[in-house]
Order: structure tokens, then C-alpha cells, then sequence
């Protein structure tokens, strides 16, 4: 690990990170600590009444039993509100504005306890003091966020349901069965009395309201998500992948993962002379930049103060995954912020490859035992292929991908065959087709790799997938025909994989090697069982490539595993979304209308986002 602003002065432009004021945050957590003991409160007779009584009545917005109904709403939408508060997000500052009243008023009407209505009009009137604080805009959305609350909170209100059945007594009838107690829930949801009988109609009434306040708390909030103007998510617009690609034109040299920014789940802004580009996508209120801004390099600052400005405006939490060492320098020195260290990427000089020598001595063995197997290769460019081999290509793709979940963001074009997209490279792999094959669809296809230019003398390693039937060295067999007919492309350099702290490993594995290295490699040896870390770099280690170093640049450490959950999402492997099937998917806000303007007709559907990876 390195930190290239380690020993740096922080310039002035730190104060563009957003809400370095700890009064959103305070905030937050009291909105989450009070929406808590309001719904406990609520649920639980014995928290209510038993030792925490008198604590309870302080907070804003817990009443006494009879408004148990009002304690469990509420608490959930301060619970809902305290991550936006801590965001300084404005919406949320009103929404807490418009509860605390509320709180105040029930404070005095049920429990008439002048101090509990003081304590709320004392949180209120620090909010109202502090309204400064709370400017954030509201992040990109669309409506399908209603679907999404309406399964979510559906959920939650019916566990949460089952919990006020079944935390207050029962008639003397005996305890309810759990099929009572569900119909009980789902009756009440909807404000109809369920089949479960309590020991008074005060607690029936309490267990009543309660549920009812849930499903109008439920159809409340989804209303208004459906019918709130919707603000586009990130989706690269045509104009500004035209922009774009005039700016890799003449600087798309630099850096092999600048074709990765007209992946079009993106956004992006623009310097003000326009001579530089960031792209980059919102997950979980962090605002994720992949690799080095795209332009000219004198005009890079101008493009980071737009972003910086940007994230401050919104509260995001900026960051950069996989920028170079010259993008970190930059984005260090404009920003305060700090770079880590993240891997190392493989970059194989195509002119000088060559498989003799003893170090090549494994992967000629393998090549040439792969192609005595009956392999042949193919290397052309994606314009060179016929409609029906692209579409071939992507069902491939598809029918490979090793996870149930589509992968990539950093490192991964999200689509293959676009015409658009015809300077990209793409090698594949044929066999004559066995009977029996488990995909006899795709013909004698059974490996593919999937190249995007970088600048007019290299390509960038974008997806490589392969039967999993295949015989080994399938991979090795791909990847030596494109270094070896990349010279008559026009291509000197190749970029392969991204190999995850390879320092580590290379320095870890050396004799000599002290605890702490060699107790950091077992760590990543063993989390290669399922991300791949150490087999990654050593497939890559066979092409004896040149390391360049790539950085993740971020605000500060306790920020880290905020932002490592952000990269996992964004890069597939971790879901919080409704899972729509791939045909639904295509009819998302403005998918529908970009397909129709760019793909060719008889074009089924884009290919996966690549998972930027061997598998050996």
C-alpha cells in the first residue's frame, strides 16, 4: 500500500468536500436513535411501561399506549429520514421540520407532558437555526424507486406486523396460531379487523391503529414517489458520448481505460473549456469516477472542481477507482483527498512479445497442446463480423458469464457489436461442435475476448469469456493470438487484466518476507476463493507484462468501507435492487429510446457488462 498524499498540504480546494460540519450527522443519529425507541416504544407494553418509561417520554414523537399507532409511524420515518438528514439532504430537513410538531403535539394531547413537547420544539428550533446546513439536492432517481419502496416497506411493515400481534396478550381464547396472526396483519394493512381477539379493546385498538398506520404509510410514500417529478439516473446522453469519443480521439493514448467511460449507465461533466471529461455513477450517495479524467491534462482541474462542486451539492461522497499515478498526483493535489494503492495492471508489449525463451516455456507448452486439441483462432475487428457472428458473440457471452448477476463498471464496456463500437478487437475461439454440446446454438464458437481501443496504438482487455466445457489453455491460446497478430492491427501495447493488490502478493510470497506481508498475503489467498485475487495475478504473471500501478483516491479512511460496499455494488457483486428480468430491463427510463436509435435491426440484446477477469 502507498498513499501519494501522504505528506502533502492540504489546499485549498479541501473545502469543497461535502459537509465537513458534524451538525447533519448529530442530527442523523438522533433521528435514528429517537425513530427506534419510538417504534420499541410502540410495540413493546413492557419497554413502555417498565424501567426506560420515563426516558422514553423526552423523546420527540413517543406518546403514551393509546397513540402506539402514531409512535410506530413516526418512528419509522425518522428512522426513514436520519441517513438523509446526516446527508444534509433538504427534503429530509423539511420532513423533519413538518414530524417534530406533530411529535410535540402528541407529547402534550396523550402523555400531557409539557417537557417532552419542550425537548421537540427545542430539536425543531435547532433545525430551524442550522437550515444552512441541510442545502444537499436530492439524488437521481426515477420512478421505478416506487416499486422498490413498495416491496421493501410492504416487507417490512408485515414482520414488523407480526412483531405488534404477537408482543401484546391475547384473549383468553389462547395464543393465536401463526396463520392467525399472519391473516391478522395483512386484514389490518388494509384498516379491516383480522380474526386474532386481545385481552381489551384498548389493546385491540392499539394493534389496529398500528397496522393501519403501517399500510397508509405505505401507500403514502409510494404515491408520492410515483407522482414526484422524476430526475434522470445516470444514463450517458448521445450528444455527450459524442463529446466524449472527440475527446479519446486526440487523448485517448494517455490512459487504457478511458474507452470505459462511454459506458452509458454513466454521467458525466465537462470542464468549462470543455477540453475534459469525468465520468462517473452515484451508488449509495457515493459518487464512484472510474479511472482518469478523459481530455487534455492541463485541463483536468477544471474538470475535478466541476465533480468536486457537484458532490458537495448533493452531499455525495466523492471517489476514484483505478485512476493512474499521474490521475491520483492530480486529484491529490486539487483536492486534498488521499490515494491508495490498489493493484497493478498488465500491459504486454505486442511488438516484442514472442513465446520463446524458458520464461514463455509453460505457455508455449499449453498453446501448443490447445491447438492440438483441434482450436483455431480468429482476431478481427468488430466491423469486419456479420450481424449474425456478433449476435452469435453475444449469446455466448451471455451463456458463459459465471455469475447470475451482470459484473462491471470500472473496467467493462456493458455491450459488443454496436456499430459505433467497430474499431474494437474481438478473438475467438472455434472448435468443431460435439454432439451433445450444451449450447449447439453458437456453432463451433467456444471462447471469446472482446478488446476496446486505446488510442490509435493500443486495446484494453474488456471481456474474456470461454465454454466451460473447453479444454484448458483456452485462454492462454486467446490471448498469444491477439499479441501475436496485434502488430498487423496496428497495435503495439495490450492491456490485460486488473490484478488486485499484486504488490502484496509479489512481496508477500519472497523470502525474507516479514509477519505482517506474509500474514496480508494469506488474507488474500485466502478471499481468492471467491474473488479470484491471486489466480488473476498469476494467469497474468505468464505474459511476463510491465505493472502499472492503479490507485483508489478517497476522502478519508473511515470512508473506506463505506466506498469499497459503493465499488462492490457498482461492479455487480453485491445487489440491493429489484432484480428485473434481462427483457424488462430494456424498457427502464430511456433504455427503450437509445436502443431504437443505435442498435441495427434484428439486434436481440446487449451483452452483459464483462466481468474483467480469466478464469484459467
Amino acid at each position: 500500500m502507498s498513499l501519494l498524499s501522504a505528506d502533502r498540504p492540504r489546499p485549498a480546494h479541501h473545502r469543497l468536500l461535502p459537509h465537513a460540519s458534524s451538525v447533519p450527522k448529530i442530527f442523523g443519529a438522533a433521528a435514528a436513535v429517537i425513530g427506534l425507541l419510538d417504534v420499541i416504544s410502540a410495540v413493546f407494553p413492557a419497554f413502555r411501561n417498565g424501567r426506560m418509561h420515563h426516558m422514553v417520554a423526552v423523546f420527540p414523537g413517543t406518546v403514551s399506549s393509546l397513540a402506539a399507532a402514531t409512535s410506530v409511524v413516526t418512528g419509522i420515518l425518522l428512522l426513514m429520514l436520519a441517513h438523509a438528514l446526516k446527508r444534509g439532504k433538504q427534503r429530509a430537513w423539511w420532513a423533519a421540520v413538518l414530524l417534530l410538531p406533530v411529535g410535540a403535539a402528541t407529547q402534550i394531547v396523550y402523555r400531557h407532558s409539557i417537557f417532552g413537547a419542550v425537548v421537540s420544539l427545542g430539536l425543531l428550533w435547532l433545525l430551524i437555526k442550522h437550515r444552512g446546513e441541510f442545502t444537499a439536492l436530492s439524488d437521481p432517481t426515477t420512478r421505478w424507486r416506487a416499486a422498490v419502496n413498495l416491496v421493501g416497506l410492504s416487507t417490512a411493515a408485515f414482520c414488523l406486523g407480526l412483531v405488534i400481534t404477537s408482543a401484546h396478550p391475547a384473549s383468553e381464547r389462547g395464543t393465536p396460531g401463526f396463520t392467525d396472526r399472519c391473516q391478522h396483519v395483512l386484514y389490518g394493512l388494509f384498516g379491516i379487523s383480522g380474526p386474532v381477539q386481545y385481552t381489551s379493546e384498548r389493546v385491540g385498538d392499539v394493534v389496529g391503529y398500528s397496522l393501519g398506520g403501517l399500510g397508509l404509510l405505505i401507500a403514502c410514500s409510494t404515491a408520492y414517489l410515483v407522482l414526484r417529478p422524476a430526475r434522470p439516473v445516470a444514463e450517458l446522453s448521445e450528444a455527450d458520448e459524442v463529446r466524449l469519443r472527440a475527446l479519446l480521439d486526440r487523448h485517448g493514448a494517455r490512459d487504457s481505460l478511458g474507452h470505459f467511460a462511454l459506458r452509458r449507465d454513466k454521467s458525466v461533466v465537462f470542464s468549462p473549456s470543455g477540453k475534459a471529461a469525468i465520468c462517473y455513477r452515484v451508488v449509495s450517495g457515493v459518487a464512484l469516477a472510474g479511472g482518469d479524467p478523459i481530455g487534455d491534462v492541463e485541463a483536468w482541474p477544471g474538470a475535478i472542481d466541476t465533480f468536486m462542486e457537484l458532490a458537495r451539492a448533493h452531499a455525495w461522497l466523492p471517489a476514484v477507482v483505478g485512476c493512474s499515478e499521474t490521475g491520483g498526483e492530480v486529484w491529490t493535489r486539487e483536492t486534498g483527498l488521499d490515494a491508495l494503492e490498489l493493484g497493478d495492471e498488465a500491459i504486454v508489449d505486442a511488438a516484442g512479445f514472442t513465446l520463446s525463451g524458458r520464461a514463455m516455456r509453460n505457455v508455449r507448452q499449453m498453446v501448443k497442446r490447445t491447438e492440438r486439441c483441434g482450436y483455431t483462432c480468429r482476431v478481427r475487428r468488430v466491423h469486419e463480423l456479420s450481424e449474425d457472428e456478433r449476435q452469435r458473440v453475444r449469446l455466448a457471452a451471455d451463456a458463459w458469464r459465471g455469475t447470475d448477476t451482470e459484473r462491471g463498471f470500472s473496467m467493462a464496456l456493458g455491450r459488443f457489436g454496436e456499430d459505433i463500437d467497430g474499431d474494437c478487437v474481438v478473438v475467438t475461439a472455434h472448435k468443431e461442435c460435439e454432439p451433445g454440446a450444451a449450447h449447439p446454438e453458437l456453432g463451433d464458437l467456444r471462447a471469446v475476448l472482446h478488446f476496446v481501443p486505446w488510442g490509435p496504438d493500443g486495446m484494453s482487455l474488456e471481456l474474456m469469456r470461454r465454454d466451460r466445457a473447453a479444454d484448458p489453455g483456452l485462454n492462454e491460446l486467446l490471448i498469444v493470438a491477439a499479441l501475436q497478430q496485434a502488430p498487423a492491427l496496428g497495435v503495439t501495447r495490450v492491456s490485460l487484466n486488473f490484478a488486485m493488490f499484486r504488490s502484496a502478493l509479489a512481496r508477500g510470497e519472497r523470502i525474507g518476507a516479514g509477519p505482517v506481508l506474509r500474514g496480508w498475503r494469506g488474507l488474500l489467498v485466502f478471499l481468492s476463493r471467491w474473488f479470484q485475487i491471486e489466480s488473476l495475478y498469476k494467469f497474468n504473471a505468464k505474459f511476463q507484462p510491465e505493472w502499472v500501478p492503479r490507485f483508489l483516491v478517497f476522502p478519508n479512511s473511515r470512508d473506506l468501507p463505506r466506498i469499497g460496499f459503493a465499488i462492490m455494488q457498482a461492479e455487480g457483486f453485491v445487489t440491493l435492487s429489484l432484480g428485473l428480468p434481462g427483457a424488462l430491463q430494456r424498457f427502464l427510463p430511456g433504455r427503450a429510446r437509445r436502443s431504437a436509435g443505435r442498435h441495427k435491426p434484428g439486434y436481440a440484446s446487449p451483452a452483459r457488462p464483462a466481468e474483467r477477469k480469466a478464469v484459467a
